[in-house]
């Protein structure tokens, strides 16, 4: 008997060895890129988009997070169209990933373009972005109410609201923002958040919607003018950003009379047909970069809402999004026959 326990003792040693062994071997052959890492942008640079791109680029660099390199790619053209036709077509390459925003949603239910976002495969959610009405810091408008009775009061078009893209995020605020108002607007698109700010400063336009980020060095350099932001609630951070103000000192529109509300996702997909085990290994990899300093620092100087999701939430997140975006697009008239 003491034998045969000896013996048993000996197998279950072995075999736990085994186990251990198996399970080692396991974790150093799980799947992780064989080569470069194409990280496509469906936006111009300078934007939103664009700049948390190569920020995580940075970061993942910074702190030898992945043995491959990583390079970022903008593909804006066709508003965003360019680079989720990209990403439809690498269908099962887990060496390609994008940040969307929420052209995903406005670019195919506007130019009709074969593409959806079950084209692709949710990885994670980075972030949730604000919007912010800016003027020049050299016009009269010191408050939403001022811009806002000199709309009312001019001729239909005699203001210029400028944005990124045509029938995207931040025309549809334009447009959201005119049926508050009662006047039209003369919405003029550019490539990107980075043009629109400059052409802002420049006078071009007389306002945008600009995200957070993409206004914040023209803001602290005294250039540019916030007025209010579209969310239910003022930004959280209340560090000083240019002179005495904060973010958290910039009203809400809703709070200003103006009834709108809109937030736009920064959120990482892959082709459809990937691995599995490759969207785990870019959800582990984003969650390290998302516990940096560095990333920490993007989302207090953009004022961003940190909300993060991956796997089934993010999916079905997706999806309401996809829904309420058919609901803005119709509204606004910005729909294509084909939708």
């Amino acid at each position: 008997m003491g034998v045969m326990s000896k013996r048993w003792r000996a197998c279950a040693v072995v075999a736990a060895t085994a186990m251990a062994a198996g399970s080692f071997a396991s974790a150093a052959n799980a799947w992780e890129p064989t080569r470069t890492v194409e990280f496509i942008v469906p936006a111009g640079t300078g934007g939103g988009a664009d700049q948390m791109a190569r920020v995580i680029q940075g970061i993942i660099a910074k702190h030898h997070l992945m043995k491959q390199t990583m390079v970022v790619i903008n593909k804006a053209g066709g508003a965003g169209g360019e680079g989720f036709l990209d990403i439809k077509g690498a269908k099962g390459n887990p060496h390609k990933l994008v940040i969307t925003l929420s052209n995903l949603f406005t670019t195919p239910m506007a130019t009709g373009i074969p593409f959806s976002w079950k084209d692709m495969t949710p990885v994670s959610m980075m972030a949730l972005d604000e919007f912010v009405l800016w003027v020049n810091a050299e016009s009269p408008f010191k408050t939403t109410a001022d811009y806002v009775n000199a709309i009312k009061s001019g001729p239909p078009g005699k203001y210029k609201m400028g944005g990124t893209g045509s029938k995207q995020e931040d025309q549809i605020i334009t447009v959201a923002l005119e049926k508050a108002v009662g006047q039209k607007l003369t919405y003029v698109p550019y490539k990107g958040g980075g043009e629109v700010a400059v052409q802002l400063v420049g006078k071009h336009v007389d306002s945008t919607v600009n995200n957070p980020i993409e206004g914040v060095a023209q803001w602290r350099a005294g250039a540019l003018r916030p007025l209010c932001v579209f969310d239910g609630k003022p930004l959280p951070v209340t560090d000083k950003i240019a002179g005495d103000k904060s973010w958290a000192d910039i009203p809400t529109c809703k709070s200003q009379g103006l009834d709108i509300e809109y937030l736009m996702l920064r959120g990482v997909f892959m082709p459809s047909g990937v691995p599995k085990e490759a969207v785990a290994y870019y959800v582990d990899l984003l969650k390290k970069v998302r516990e940096t300093p560095e990333w920490a620092q993007l989302m207090h100087d953009g004022a961003f809402n940190t909300t993060t999701m991956s796997g089934d939430e993010y999916t079905k997140w997706v999806e309401n999004e996809q829904k309420r975006h058919h609901e803005l697009m119709k509204e606004a008239g910005f729909l294509a026959t084909t939708n």
